[in-house]
């Protein structure tokens, strides 16, 4: 291969391409009966001997593993091939007995698909990447190292995937850690997968090469440069951080006139923070593809229109929706809908909300003020959730699956801050109780003693004794120290153990002062 001189040329660009590994939460395995839900399960307890590929079985392929591959491909804006063919991917490895995979070589589920997606701060501000292909494949059996002998599990062997492949359309780290974002966004908003690469369920490889531009961008020589695959990244920030590693380590290779000669294996080492030169890169011909002879071609035909109709609002839509119908700030819509169950809680919450204010009696009709209403009501609801609710959850490892607070206890909630009967410590603690127990915010504050004093007169007869207690910073005010104001609400709050209206002490206040 002819490289040219280092020194002529200045700029050297990133190129990226992704193989991702989306594990399917179908009920069973990809061609066998077994159960597809291993969690907690003992090594080698969810196995058979298709599974292993024992002489004389035949697979039986997953109906409900075809429809969500399609879905997948339907939801990357691919072209959906009818009829798809199945073929073994030949290889022996410790976790493959049966000395084949069974995979799809040349023609995929699906291809030629595509996902746009936002890039803050990035070199462009909409990164549209094309999908080479998205394929079925089973899983092999996960190997084991320990005291220096490798297991087997094979509670993993035959597990369905759908293998996503990009075209070389990444520039930055950063625009394939967003893409994995996404990606994940879309599986979990069609039901496909949980998703979730900390848990394996979601798996990524990533290609990276360097190649020498001019000033406008264009390759100075030949298209591609021989890649290095990087491997064993289990985090949406090990993807980053080793392609920014490897960025610098290719970077460093050119400047010293040595570029990459050779296609590459190499994977990922978390605690070192670097990538490890593991082997050569096979290439298709050292898998000796051939067509699965138990799988008869499969049309898509009839999956295709079924799985168009049942296809949901996918996450682009849904921020869209978002801040352009429901009014929510742009930043507070990304954490919202960034989980299809938070977005319906949210969703459900506030049309809840709605329902709550209109009831109450002093209601305005006016445009105008229906819509400021409508405003404070998005915000309200929007500060609570991500700000407050999100926050305590974490602290209390609560996922919003198993919530035990409702859309409708969450607007009554907000119903009453909103008219100021909760303020933001006693909200905050009326909101934990609801977390742990699940009992309405009414219930809670009954229980906790929380009686809202929200009689004018009674607050003014509390505020009076205060500023009684206080003569001294009373004088100071009326001399022009106002700051003291928020001194007076401290005290009233305190005496009141909460339970006073912020708003209306502060304008009590102003005007007993004042007097």
């Amino acid at each position: 291969m002819l490289y040219l001189d280092i020194m002529e040329y200045k700029h050297l660009e990133t190129v990226i391409g992704l193989e991702i590994h989306v594990q399917l939460k179908t009920k069973t395995k990809l061609f066998s009966s077994v159960s597809n839900h291993a969690d907690g399960a003992g090594a080698n307890t969810l196995i058979s001997a298709i599974d292993v590929g024992h002489p004389g079985t035949l697979p039986s392929l997953n109906a409900q593993a075809l429809h969500f591959a399609v879905r997948i491909g339907l939801a990357l804006n691919c072209k959906i091939n009818s009829p798809t063919y199945f073929d073994r991917k030949h290889y022996i490895y410790p976790d493959l007995p049966k000395g084949y995979q069974i995979s799809q070589f040349d023609v995929p589920v699906a291809e030629e698909g595509y996902l746009s997606f936002d890039v803050p701060d990035g070199k462009r501000d909409v990164a549209k990447i094309h999908i080479e292909r998205a394929h079925l494949e089973e899983d092999a059996a996960k190997n084991v190292h320990r005291d220096g002998k490798t297991l087997v599990d094979f509670n993993r062997a035959g597990t369905p995937l759908v293998e996503i492949v990009t075209k070389p359309d990444f520039r930055t780290p950063q625009e394939a850690k967003l893409f994995l974002y996404e990606l994940r966004r879309i599986m979990r908003y069609i039901g496909v997968s949980d998703a979730d690469m900390e848990k394996g369920h979601m798996r990524c490889d990533a290609n990276i090469s360097l190649r020498p531009v001019d000033e406008d961008g264009v390759p100075t020589a030949q298209l591609f440069y021989p890649k290095t695959e990087v491997k064993n990244m289990n985090s949406f920030r090990s993807v980053e951080r080793a392609l920014i590693y490897e960025i610098s380590r290719q970077r460093d290779l050119w400047e010293t006139n040595s570029p990459p000669s050779v296609t590459t294996t190499r994977g990922w080492n978390e605690d070192k923070q670097k990538t490890e030169m593991q082997r050569t890169k096979e290439e298709a011909a050292d898998y000796r593809f051939m067509r699965e002879p138990d799988i008869p071609p499969t049309s898509l035909e009839e999956i295709v229109e079924l799985e168009k109709n049942l296809l949901p609002e996918l996450p682009v839509a849904r921020r869209t929706r978002f801040v352009d119908q429901l009014g929510f700030k742009r930043d507070d819509t990304l954490v919202l809908t960034d989980d299809p169950v938070l977005a319906d809680f949210a969703e459900a919450t506030l049309s809840e909300l709605y329902a709550w204010v209109s009831s109450l009696p002093d209601e305005g009709t006016a445009e105008e003020t229906r819509t400021n209403k409508k405003d404070e009501l998005v915000r309200l609801a929007s500060s609570w959730i991500v700000n407050r609710l999100l926050g305590i959850m974490s602290s209390m490892s609560i996922d919003i699956r198993t919530i035990h607070i409702t859309p409708e206890n969450m607007a009554e909630f907000l119903t009453l801050v909103y008219q100021n009967k909760l303020n933001n410590k006693t909200g905050s603690t009326v909101l934990e109780k609801m977390l742990e127990d699940g009992n309405s915010p009414a219930q809670i504050m009954h229980d906790l003693g929380m009686n809202p004093i929200d009689d004018a007169g009674q607050l003014e007869m509390i505020i009076n004794d205060v500023l009684m207690k206080f003569p001294e910073q009373v004088e100071e005010y009326k001399s022009g120290k106002v700051t003291l104001l928020g001194f007076f609400v401290g005290m009233v709050q305190k005496q009141t153990q909460g339970n006073a209206d912020p708003r209306q002490t502060k304008e009590l206040l102003e005007k007993l002062l004042g007097e």
